[in-house]
């Protein structure tokens, strides 16, 4: 089987964040880079595949020059290929983000390439987008199942499992389909150092998206105010130890 997995180059966790002077950015100079945690999972779930069923896997993504990082580390993982639909590093919406992706797709598709299998994170950990995948699914006429915790793959069609309220639900659809995962659905690996070194040395493809109107625009970033934080000090030494049982009474973790 063929199997695509999309990925977007993200702002590493606890960094912190500032915009840019025209508040149209943000301002990456020091910041880290990663992909989404439900990427991650989709990017295990791509190489977990391919390693049952045999095949094929490639990892996509939208974005500038520097984002090939994050398609090396998913490479050393154990996918087989890149392809980087390189722009200026300006963010995209979500509609222009699908479109770049469904042109790849096809012509993937004319060359003889079709995917079985189109992966996603089920949203974006920076943006919070949960559009992508279902827009790449709506324009290629496949069918989409989110908020998978559960995916296997038998006889032409996917099986998958997502949570709900009272229990899980169990959805089967035929293959070509669009499956976006959420975090849990796995445990992504480690990448070894042998596959570091041979993700290195691995082309990776390029092409320039069309650039299309999604029909959305940014008026300006606005960051947060951050919560204010207090520090109480109980006491020193023993003579503290009343008002430390005084505050997990409050807290319920204590029985008069």
């Amino acid at each position: 089987m063929e199997v695509l997995v999309c990925v977007k180059r993200v702002p590493a966790a606890g960094g912190r964040l500032t915009i840019t002077a025209d508040e149209q950015e943000i301002d990456a100079r020091f910041l880290g880079f990663t992909v989404s945690p439900h990427e991650e999972c989709a990017v295990e779930e791509a190489v977990r595949l391919i390693e049952s069923h045999g095949g094929s896997s490639t990892v996509l993504t939208l974005g500038p020059e520097a984002a090939i990082e994050q398609l090396r580390d998913a490479m050393a993982l154990g996918i087989d290929r890149a392809i980087l639909l390189e722009t200026d590093g300006r963010e995209w919406d979500p509609g222009a983000t699908a479109s770049a992706i469904v042109d790849t797709i096809r012509a993937k598709e004319g060359s003889g390439a079709a995917f079985d299998l189109v992966l996603f994170g089920n949203e974006a950990a920076d943006t919070g987008d949960y559009q992508v995948g279902i827009r790449v699914a709506h324009a290629l006429g496949l069918p989409c199942i989110t908020g998978v915790k559960a995916l296997r793959i038998e006889g032409g069609m996917a099986t998958a499992e997502r949570e709900a309220p009272a229990g899980r639900e169990v959805y089967e659809v035929p293959l070509p389909a669009v499956i976006s995962v959420k975090e849990g659905i796995n445990l992504p690996r480690y990448p070894s150092l042998p596959g570091r070194i041979r993700a290195r040395k691995r082309e990776v493809e390029r092409a320039g998206p069309l650039v299309r109107d999604g029909g959305l625009r940014k008026i300006r970033l606005v960051l947060p105010p951050e919560q204010a934080s207090h520090v109480q000090v109980l006491g020193h030494g023993p003579e503290a130890a009343p008002a430390v049982v005084e505050v997990l009474r409050g807290l319920g973790l204590v029985r008069s």
